[in-house]
Parts: C-alpha cells; structure tokens; sequence
C-alpha cells in the first residue's frame, strides 16, 4: 500500500488519517441527527399535546428563522480558522439540544422553549456544513474530492436508512426526549472527533485587507454562485429539485396514511429500505466519472433522478401501492446518490478556497428557505385540490427542471487540473 501524502490523499484509496477523523466525526453526528429524527413534532404533539398547526409552525419556522439567523455567519466563517468554528458548532448544538432533557426533567419544557432550539440548531447546521466544505478542501487534494464526498453521501443514506427506525424503538421504549439528548452527546463526540484532525491551520487572510466583516460580504456567496455560469444553474436546479421533493413529503404521508390506510410502520419501511439505493450510487459515483466523465455523470444523474417522483400519484391501497412506493423511491435515492456526490465536489471545483464558506451558507440558506417556501405552498395546493393532485403538480414541473441543468463543462475550461480528476477515479478503479 502507497503512503499517505502530506495533505492527506494516498494512491490507494486511504484519505489518510485526518480524514478519517472528519468522516468519522460527521458519521456520529449523522447518525445523531438520524436517530432524532421527527423529536421535535412528536414530543410537542406527545408532551406539549400541540395541534397540527403548532406542528407545521415548529417545523417551518425553526427552517426559516434558523436560515435567516445564519446569513451573516457565513461570510464571518470565511475569515476564521473552520475546525475552531465546526467545534464550537458542535458544541453549541450539543448544549441547546441538552437543555430540551433538562427542562423536560423538571417539568419546564414549553413550545417556545422548543421553537428556540430548533432555530439555534438549524442556524448551527449551516455554520458547520459552510465551514465543514472549506476544511474538506484543504483536507483533501483535488483529485480526491470525489471519493471523499462518496463516502460522506454513503454515511447519510446509511443513517437515514438505519437511524429513524432504531430512534422509532427507542422513542416507543423512553420516550422522544431520549433520541435529543442521544443527538447532543454526538454533537459532543464529533466536536472531539474534529479535535483530534490535529495540525496547524493559518488563518485566512482578506485579500482586501480589511479588518472587519463589512455589509457587502452579506451577499457575497449569492453573488459569486448566480455570476458563476457552472454553479449558477446547478443552484437553481438544487433549489427547485430538493424543494419540490420535500414539498410532497406531506401530501404522500396524508395521502398513504390517511386516504390509503397503510400502517405507520408500512410507511417508514417504505422510505427506509429504498435507502440502500443511496449507499449503491454513492459507490457507482466514481466508477461512473471514471468511464463517462464528471460533467456527463452530473447532467445524466440530474436528468434522471427528475424522472421518478411524478409516479407517486399512482400509488394505491396494499402491497401493489406499497411496492410501488419503495421501487420510485430506490430509482430516485440510486439516482440522487450519484448525483450528490458529483455535485458537492463540482462545487467545491469552481469554488475558489476564499469563497467557499460564504457560497456553501448561502447555498444551504437558499436551499432552506426555498423549501420551507415550497412546502407551505404545497400544503395549501393539498388542502385546495387533493394530495394526489399536489403530488403530481410537483412531479409534472421537477420534469422541467433539466433545463436548468449546465450544458458545458466549466469546471474543465476554467481548471485544466479538474480533467485530472477522472483519470486518477480510473487508476482506482481498476485496482
């Protein structure tokens, strides 16, 4: 087996060890996060005895209220050392999330306790995932960025395959305030994990010379993203894609639980095991780039991955809906883990190492905001004509989205170093 290099890659597949603790690190966090998933709705409805309309409020406003609190952190991550901030984000999570436990122990939990965390979270989410993208490229050499984005895509289906299940028996067996403190002590041991990266990291300097976040830097991210003919469209597609999926996460659920009568525990399997097709194209990923190059991967992934949703509008009563269900689902999340992963690390290519702090925040904050946006709006479409009918709006327009999608390669013309990336993904591949 070759060494590892001084910046952490080897010829042999190893990322090294200071990788290794960043992915291991974002592993306990993921799985964290997967095991509390949905906490929040059930302990308000569970403990707190909140309506519908309390719910939907706790879920979309920790969304956007989180979202708005993080824009200006984004560009006041750029200047700073990031391990220090993906600590200190951690850290923050990990006491908030805690404090949910606590107050729940001695009988002071409230609905504004709740809508508080989820805000601060959220807010903390973003920190970490803007500072989380530059320590990754200066982690990781260029050639390879994509094996690493696979194997961080793999660990989130792993998590949200495995996660909401075990975290749904430990819920039934201790109740939903187990599953956040649970998530808090991961928070606690990626801060640790991150920790031990160990070696120096210089802090970035302004090109500008500055000595202060000015009120431009706001809107930097924004800025250079819709400047940016290869991020541009990507952008807009990431938006309109992942906003629309998640907008029918509602409407489907109403849809198979309440118009259809499928089981609770028929509609989480339903969604879990279509998850292994995440891990399946996340490994494909490489070998894909490999053959047929990292911008035809990207469009063909993005194209294809449109194709599946429009057929939840079918989905009937017993097995034959519920197989249907979990084959659109395998196609979309197959199609969605090969095309994560190129994303991130075409981002990450056309990205200069300056900026990418503030275009990852602005990235993930337009993301949130686009989704809480859309998910209001479909919601009411659901109330209005049916939630067959929102599903197959939002299906009919993702068929669009393609053209959005770049039809030339920027990453190339602008880095000729980036045509490197698919012949060292063939070297591993036929090793």
């Amino acid at each position: 087996m070759a060494g590892v290099s001084a910046s952490g890659g080897s010829g042999s597949g190893s990322l090294g060890r200071r990788f290794g603790w960043l992915w291991g690190a974002y592993t306990v966090s993921t799985f964290g996060t997967r095991l509390a998933f949905d906490a929040f709705p059930l302990i308000a409805v569970m403990v707190l005895d909140a309506g519908p309309a309390r719910v939907a409020a706790l879920a979309a406003a920790g969304l956007a209220v989180g979202a708005l609190v993080a824009v200006p952190l984004g560009p006041w991550v750029e200047f700073r050392r990031k391990r220090p901030v993906m600590i200190a984000t951690d850290l923050v999570r990990c006491v908030v999330l805690l404090s949910v436990p606590v107050a729940y122990a001695f009988g002071r939990l409230g609905f504004a306790h709740l809508l508080v965390v989820s805000v601060v979270v959220a807010a903390a989410d973003i920190t970490f995932r803007a500072a989380a993208g530059s320590c990754l490229k200066a982690l990781v050499p260029r050639e390879d960025l994509l094996a690493a984005n696979g194997r961080l895509e793999a660990t989130t289906w792993t998590a949200t395959m495995l996660g909401p299940p075990v975290g749904g028996v430990m819920v039934q067996l201790a109740g939903p305030v187990v599953t956040v403190a649970v998530d808090a002590v991961s928070h606690l041991l990626s801060a640790l994990g991150i920790r031990a990266i160990g070696g120096g990291e210089p802090r970035p300097r302004r090109a500008d010379g500055a000595p202060r976040l000015r009120a431009g830097d706001l809107l930097e991210g924004w800025r250079y993203v819709l400047a940016a003919p290869g991020l541009r469209p990507l952008f807009l597609n990431s938006l309109l894609v992942n906003g629309l999926i998640m907008a029918t996460a509602p409407p489907l659920a109403v849809l198979m639980l309440g118009d259809l009568g499928f089981a609770p525990w028929q509609y989480g399997l339903a969604f879990a095991v279509p998850c292994v097709g995440g891990l399946l194209g996340s490994r494909l990923a490489r070998r894909l780039v490999a053959r047929f190059g990292e911008h035809r991967v990207l469009v063909t992934g993005g194209v294809l991955r449109v194709c599946w949703p429009v057929w939840l509008a079918f989905v009937g009563p017993g097995t034959g809906g519920l197989v249907l269900v979990m084959v659109v689902e395998f196609g979309l999340i197959t199609c969605m883990g090969v095309y994560g992963p190129v994303l991130a690390t075409r981002r990450l290519e056309l990205t200069p190492s300056d900026r990418v702090a503030r275009t990852l925040s602005a990235w993930t904050v337009s993301g949130k905001l686009a989704t809480a946006a859309l998910t209001a709006l479909w919601g009411l479409l659901a109330g209005l004509a049916g939630p067959r009918t929102a599903i197959a709006v939002a299906g009919v327009l993702m068929l669009a989205t393609p053209l959005l999608l770049p039809r030339h390669d920027h990453a190339s013309a602008k880095d000729p170093g980036a045509a490197r990336s698919s012949a060292v993904a063939r070297r591993w591949t036929r090793r």
